[in-house]
C-alpha cells in the first residue's frame, strides 16, 4: 500500500529540490503544496527499496520465547505474524499477544528463522507466515509465465485431487508471491490448484521501462498472461484472489481483458485498493493534510507535463482505476474481505463496490484486523469464508 511522505525516498527529495522556486499544476498550487504533492505521487508509484521498521523492540527473551514491543496499533494486533528486522536480514514469527500495558506489548516468539533478534532494536510486522512453498509440505513446481515484458516466475501448487479448478493469487504492493501462501492449504483441500504469480516491478518479474507502479492500470496484462498459462495447463475454472493492490490488479484484469472476462468465474479481494483517490485522502489525513490535497496528488499523477518528476512513463488517471465506478463492467461474482480497522486502505471503497453491484459483490466486514492481515488475526474465519464462497460458486454456463 502507499506509504506517507514523512519517510520520503531519495527520489522524493530530488523531486522536492527540482520544484524549488516553482509552482505546479497550472500555476495555482503554492510551492510547499506542489512539492509535497509530487513527493507523495512519486512515492505511491515507486517500488520501495528500503522498508520502514516502525515497531520498537523493548526486550527479547529467547529462553522464554517472548518479545516486548512498544505499544502500537500493529504490535497490539491479535493473531500470528511475520516480523522482519535489520532491514530484511532477519525474520521471526510472532504468536499472539500474551499481555499488554499502556506502553508495551508482550508477544510469543514462535520461531526465529534467521538473523539475531536479540540484537535488533526495531522491526515491522507482515502478513506473510510462510517463507516459501516448501514449508507447506505439498508438491509444488517453479514455473515461468510468459508476460508481455518477459518471463515471470510463479509457483504452481496442485490441489489434493486436481480437477481443473485453479486460483490465480495476486500479491499486493511492496510484497511478493509469499503473501499468498497462507491461503494455499485451505483452497487446496477444497479442490483448487494455486498459481502464485509475480508481476512487473515487484522485484521478481521483469521491470517496466519506467520501473514504476501503475496502480493496477499497467500490471493487469501480467495477470492476464497467468490466466492464459493456467488455461494452457488444464484449468477449466479460474478464480482470481488478490490482496490490496493485487485486488486492484485483479479487477482491472477482468475489466480490460476480454479473455479474462469470459474465463474468470469469480474474484476474491482481500483489503482491496478499490479507490485510489479515497486511499490518498485517508493517507493524507494520517499526516494532517486536508482532504482536498488528494485531488492535487491526483492532478500530478494525471499530468503529462509532470512525468519527469513522478518518473512514470505515462499519466495515471485515478478516476479510471476506480473499481466501484466501473462496477457495471463486472460479470463474475466477487467476495470482498475488508476490515474497518484496516489502517491503510479504508473500507469505504469496498462498501461502494458492494453497494454498486449487490447482485454480484458480497462484502465480509471485519473488525480489529489491520491491512491484509485478516487471515493472521483469525485464519479459521478467513478460510471458512473463502472456502464456503468457493463451494457455492456456480460454474459459468
Amino acid at each position: 500500500m502507499a506509504g506517507t511522505v514523512r519517510n520520503a525516498s531519495g527520489n522524493g527529495r530530488v523531486a522536492l529540490g527540482m520544484l524549488a522556486g516553482a509552482a505546479v499544476v497550472g500555476g495555482s498550487i503554492a510551492l510547499g503544496a506542489g512539492a509535497l504533492a509530487v513527493a507523495l505521487a512519486r512515492r505511491v508509484l515507486t517500488p520501495p527499496s528500503k522498508r520502514d521498521e516502525p515497531e520498537r523492540i523493548v526486550s527479547v527473551d529467547l529462553a522464554n520465547h517472548e518479545i516486548v514491543l512498544a505499544a502500537t496499533d500493529e504490535s497490539r494486533m491479535r493473531g500470528r505474524y511475520s516480523f522482519w528486522f535489520n532491514q530484511e536480514s532477519g525474520h521471526a514469527r510472532l504468536g499472539d499477544v500474551l499481555d499488554e500495558g499502556v506502553t508495551t506489548v508482550r508477544r510469543r516468539i514462535e520461531s526465529v528463522d534467521f538473523g539475531r533478534l536479540e540484537r535488533a532494536r526495531a522491526g515491522r510486522f507482515a502478513g506473510w507466515w510462510h517463507l516459501g512453498p516448501w514449508e507447506l509440505g505439498h508438491d509444488y513446481t517453479n514455473v515461468v509465465i510468459d508476460t508481455p515484458l518477459g518471463p515471470a516466475p510463479a509457483w504452481h501448487i496442485p490441489a489434493d485431487e486436481p480437477d481443473g479448478r485453479w486460483i490465480v493469487m495476486v500479491h499486493g504492493r511492496g510484497t511478493r508471491r509469499q503473501e499468498g501462501l497462507r491461503a494455499v492449504d485451505a483452497v487446496r483441500a477444497a479442490g483448487w490448484d494455486s498459481l502464485l504469480v509475480s508481476w512487473r516491478n515487484d522485484g521478481e518479474a521483469p521491470e517496466s521501462a519506467d520501473r514504476r507502479y501503475g496502480l493496477g492500470g499497467t500490471e493487469w496484462p501480467d495477470v492476464d498472461a497467468a490466466i492464459a498459462y493456467a488455461r494452457a495447463h488444464g484449468a477449466r475454472r479460474i478464480v482470481l484472489l488478490g490482496w490490496s493492490m493485487g485486488g486492484a490488479i485483479s479487477v482491472q484484469t477482468v475489466l480490460h481483458s476480454a479473455e479474462a472476462r469470459d474465463t474468470v468465474e469469480g474474484l476474491i479481494l482481500d483489503s482491496p485498493a478499490v479507490d485510489w483517490s479515497d486511499i490518498l485522502r485517508f493517507q493524507g489525513g494520517e499526516i494532517g493534510l486536508p482532504e482536498r490535497f488528494a485531488g492535487v496528488v491526483g492532478d500530478v499523477l494525471r499530468s503529462s507535463r509532470l512525468l519527469g518528476l513522478t518518473g512514470a512513463e505515462a499519466p495515471i488517471d485515478l478516476d479510471a482505476l476506480d473499481a466501484a465506478a466501473a462496477a457495471d463492467g463486472l460479470v463474475a461474482p466477487v467476495l470482498v474481505l475488508h476490515s474497518v480497522d484496516d489502517g491503510f486502505v479504508p473500507i469505504d471503497g469496498s462498501r461502494r463496490l458492494a453497494a454498486a453491484r449487490p447482485d454480484l459483490v458480497r462484502l465480509d466486514e471485519w473488525a480489529g484486523a489491520r491491512h491484509t492481515k485478516l487471515w493472521n488475526q483469525d485464519p479459521e474465519r478467513w478460510e471458512r469464508e473463502v472456502v464456503g464462497w468457493l463451494d457455492a460458486l456456480p460454474p459459468r454456463d
